[in-house]
């Protein structure tokens, strides 16, 4: 048999393998044209290959044809069919590698395949689950998600996934895997051993954390452990992390640290330089200096991350002395000084007020060329106009443009135009602005804002209006800020309806909003007569998760008591009881037991006694009052009735009177059985009042 492949051919050969004159035995046909030829033994290197081969020649040889070709022209062969030859088995070796290398090609044809869902369907069954790992980094590190994602479902819904898998997976998602999304996966994890997985779990935490959700992650390890997680060293960094922006997150990172200790792990530099940016949030300069020398003393060598966040709480502790100190310790251990550190120490000399020494330092940062973005001198600038120094900020931004300096987005503006707004400047303020939106070509929400703000404070209504519009024309999200200052203008403006409905459109864009205004806006909502929508108010903060003051309950029920909401009232009385007065629940009881739903009066008088306040007979007069008039309900006063004894409650003899004179309404008999039971508790009761007295 004669095989022939064309230099365009599939096969990739070594050139030994090509060099025929070594292959003395076999016998060989010559094609015309530039052509290798190939010996038939050499089939055992692709028993893919070689199968095919053996059909085409078979075929070949039934259909008694003298020369035939395959693989459209890339392979001819040429034959006698009693000259074809019997195949030698393959080595295990040889299958091995003809399995590894039909994986690589499936690999390189998913990752290449423009029809995704069809090279997964054709060639994903062919492959182990460390290649679908393969698969999904690539796709992860070109950050082509929608492929990621598409990829990671098919192997779930094929079972073929493992630990690296979801830790792949969720790591390059990133902030794309919503924080709730994370922990409905982590939950649907059904293998134990996956699902305690420190990796695993690692990556999950720090997703929540990536997305801003540091207490959702807090929660999740805890409910991880108490199933069975055992935490390591990289668990506790990435909590600790998100302990930076979180409220009591030096608190809370304090207990991480002591769990990691009680645990039987060691800080390790990444752990110190997580503690050391939650002491630089949180403005725990001394302790963030503490444990700084702490790693040290243990023998971890600070680098320029743990100076770093160093230099930041030494900002938000305005000690310029000491982070001049830390900059000559930088230097005498080697270290160079990045465009990070020059930066912190910056923010340190214009948060301290040393404003020539702030100039001093940014001239040295234009020579070094760390300041070829707008950073550095929006942090004088801003320092600047908060200090009162408007003039020389403005001259920070007109040096900046000046120099071209590169600003990505808009931030130097933003700065100055809030700057002039709290000036009372409107027309240098908008005049930038134009400026702003001409050179972009867009509206940042800060500089909306600020322009919204001063409008606002100045009582110009038309401009708000404008500026509204301008938002809506381009497309610009109002942000929590946007809200506030809309909903406090349109208050001062006594507008309260229009308030109301911009904190319902606040509520439904996911802001929440501030108590206090809230309380503003319920207290004059019921003023005007506006009592649902107050309700309303109450029930955003009520419904926000987050505990609200005592008083507030109180101030809602006046309202609805006010506006006759007496099935609302009830609901607020019964949730709160405990922290509104005796005067406001008497007020509402009295209200609800003259005007409010019959069927509810006995869960009224439960309620009001579950207070623990007693119920005095005056109220216990208009419910019966209330019953004897509405002789259908008999069922509910023979309920309040059968209840009162086991409370410690009797009727006086004035209202015994009125419900034997009506007896025949409700039924002698049972009327009877029920005030007997009565008699036997007062004269209980009697007893223990006299000695009483």
């Amino acid at each position: 048999m004669l095989l022939c492949v064309r230099p365009q051919g599939s096969l990739n050969l070594p050139m030994h393998q090509h060099d025929l004159s070594s292959r003395p035995n076999f016998k060989f046909f010559k094609l015309e044209g530039p052509s290798m030829e190939i010996d038939s033994k050499y089939l055992q290197i692709d028993s893919n290959f070689r199968s095919r081969a053996q059909t085409w020649a078979l075929k070949s040889v039934e259909q008694n044809m003298g020369a035939c070709s395959v693989f459209g022209k890339s392979i001819v062969a040429l034959f006698s069919p009693s000259s074809f030859p019997t195949p030698e088995p393959a080595s295990n070796g040889n299958r091995r590698i003809h399995k590894f290398r039909n994986r690589q090609s499936a690999i390189l044809q998913i990752q290449e395949s423009s029809d995704l869902a069809s090279a997964l369907a054709r060639h994903g069954e062919t492959l182990k689950v460390q290649d679908m790992n393969v698969i999904l980094r690539y796709f992860g590190k070109l950050n082509r998600r929608r492929e990621l994602y598409q990829v990671f479902d098919w192997m779930q819904q094929n079972q073929m996934i493992n630990v690296a898998s979801y830790s792949s997976y969720v790591k390059f998602m990133g902030k794309s895997l919503s924080s709730v999304e994370a922990v409905e996966m982590y939950i649907s994890i059904k293998d134990i051993s996956t699902k305690f997985n420190v990796s695993v779990c690692n990556a999950f935490l720090s997703s929540l954390i990536k997305n801003g959700k540091s207490e959702s992650s807090l929660k999740l390890f805890t409910q991880m452990k108490r199933d069975g997680l055992v935490p390591d060293v990289v668990t506790y960094s990435t909590l600790l992390a998100g302990c930076a922006k979180v409220k009591d997150g030096y608190y809370k990172a304090l207990e991480l640290v002591q769990e990691l200790m009680s645990n039987g792990l060691q800080m390790d530099s990444v752990t110190y330089g997580s503690l050391l940016s939650v002491c630089a949030s949180h403005k725990e300069c001394n302790e963030a200096a503490k444990y700084f020398q702490k790693m040290k003393d243990e023998g971890h060598s600070p680098n320029v991350y743990h100076y770093s966040s160093l230099l930041n709480a030494y900002s938000a502790d305005r000690n310029s002395e000491k982070a001049e100190a830390l900059i000559e310790e930088m230097r005498s251990a080697g270290l160079v000084l990045n465009k990070v550190i020059y930066t912190t120490l910056l923010k340190v000399y214009v948060k301290g007020g040393f404003f020539e020494k702030s100039k001093e330092l940014l001239k040295e940062l234009e020579a070094l060329g760390y300041a070829k973005d707008e950073m550095p001198f929006c942090l004088l600038m801003d320092g600047l106009a908060k200090s009162g120094h408007l003039l020389e900020a403005k001259s920070v931004f007109d040096e900046m443009m000046e120099k071209q300096v590169k600003t990505a987005d808009g931030y130097s503006y933003s700065i100055m135009i809030s700057a002039f707004c709290r000036s009372g400047l409107l027309e240098d303020a908008k005049k930038l602005a134009s400026e702003f939106e001409e050179k972009y070509e867009k509206y940042d929400i800060v500089i909306l804002n600020a322009m919204l703000s001063a409008y606002c404070r100045a009582g110009e209504m038309e401009n708000v209006m404008s500026m509204m519009k301008k938002m809506d024309d381009s497309a610009t999200s109002p942000d929590w800020n946007t809200f506030n200052i809309l909903i406090r203008y349109f208050c001062k403006e006594k507008l309260y309806l229009l308030a109301y409905r911009t904190m319902e459109d606040m509520h439904r864009k996911g802001h929440q909003p501030e108590e206090g205004l809230c309380s503003s806006l319920i207290y004059h909502l019921g003023k005007t007569g506006a009592h649902s929508e107050a309700f309303s108010v109450y029930n955003m903060l009520r419904y926000s998760k987050r505990t609200i003051s005592k008083a507030l309950h109180e101030n809602i029920l006046l309202v609805l008591i006010a506006g006759r909401l007496l099935k609302d009232a009830y609901v607020v009385v019964k949730d709160n009881a405990g922290f509104i007065s005796w005067p406001a629940i008497k007020k509402f009881a009295v209200n609800f037991l003259r005007y409010g739903n019959v069927n509810l009066i006995n869960d009224v008088m439960k309620a009001v006694h579950s207070s623990g306040h007693k119920i005095d007979q005056e109220l216990f007069d208009m419910a019966i009052s209330r019953y004897i008039a509405k002789p259908e309900k008999k069922e509910l006063l023979l309920r309040l009735l059968k209840w009162m004894p086991g409370q410690g409650y009797v009727i006086d003899s004035s209202t015994r009177n009125l419900i034997l004179k009506n007896s025949h309404l409700f039924g002698h008999q049972l009327i009877a059985e029920s005030l007997s039971k009565q008699l036997v508790v007062s004269k209980k009761v009697k007893p223990h009042k006299e000695n009483a007295r």
